[in-house]
């Protein structure tokens, strides 16, 4: 569903009534005559519609996490908001930058529309921008010839199928995360798509090798044995970029989430 696109229906159908009414259509009526139903409706929930449209466009929009694929930073049923802003001002529906601001850096949690079908939108977190060689070898990071440190840290238990992960921490950019593998998981990549700009990328035993292209940016999950990211359906290209994620604001089986993002 295309809840953006369905804003701005409601805006426009709204918005019409509501100038009709004022322009016009009040003129008309008899002092102290009833506003028609429609017209009570339409016009008064235009400003309503004018102000979640406007917020949800181009300052925060929240979302719901489905899927476990940034465990442990963020969890199913976290509800975040995502900031509109930080990478530029985009016309809603078409998602076309008209403002540029900032560029994605290492270590941000973004989300973006799916290259493979923009209708659903993802969240991962950025790990190799433009130019950068990213290598995923035997489950260690590296980025242009730098081995990411990571430090152990103790299991994470999986509450709702009872095992664990071998839990790490690592600083990409300015940002310190917690990421998790998994010792029975296999380091290569069964499941590689053929995207453009594949021929960027070289698949071994040992995992992936890949050259971010001018304008795109290379994500992955922090569940790194249980998420499909760019290791194999790709690159994120700018056009498909939504926003940065920077705040849970509800998790309705545990409160505790609220105003977590670490």
């Amino acid at each position: 569903m295309n809840f953006a696109l369905i804003l701005l229906l409601l805006l426009v159908a709204s918005g019409a009534i509501w100038a009709l009414d004022s322009l016009w259509l009040a003129k008309q009526r008899l002092a102290g005559a009833k506003d028609p139903w429609w017209v009570e409706y339409g016009a008064g929930f235009f400003p309503v519609i004018l102000v979640v449209f406007g917020l949800r466009s181009f300052v925060v929009e929240p979302f719901k996490i489905p899927s476990g694929s940034m465990i442990p930073t963020l969890l199913i049923g976290d509800f975040i908001l995502v900031n509109k802003f930080t990478y530029g001002i985009r016309l809603p529906v078409i998602n076309k930058k008209i403002i540029d601001i900032n560029q994605p850096q290492r270590g941000e949690v973004m989300v973006f529309r799916y290259p493979e079908d923009p209708s659903l939108d993802y969240i991962k977190r950025v790990v190799g921008l433009p130019g950068d060689k990213v290598a995923y070898q035997n489950k260690r990071l590296t980025i242009n010839g730098q081995p990411l440190e990571a430090q152990p840290q103790d299991d994470y238990l999986h509450s709702e199928r009872l095992y664990y992960s071998k839990q790490y921490t690592e600083t990409l950019g300015e940002v310190s995360h917690r990421f998790l593998n998994d010792v029975d998981a296999p380091a290569f990549i069964m499941d590689a798509a053929h995207f453009p700009g594949r021929e960027n990328c070289l698949y071994n035993n040992a995992g992936v090798i890949c050259t971010v292209p001018p304008g795109h940016y290379f994500v992955m999950g922090d569940n790194r044995d249980n998420s499909r990211d760019s290791r194999a359906w790709g690159f994120v290209p700018d056009e498909n970029i939504v926003g940065k994620a920077f705040f849970v604001w509800f998790n309705f089986n545990d409160l505790s989430r609220i105003g977590r993002f670490k």
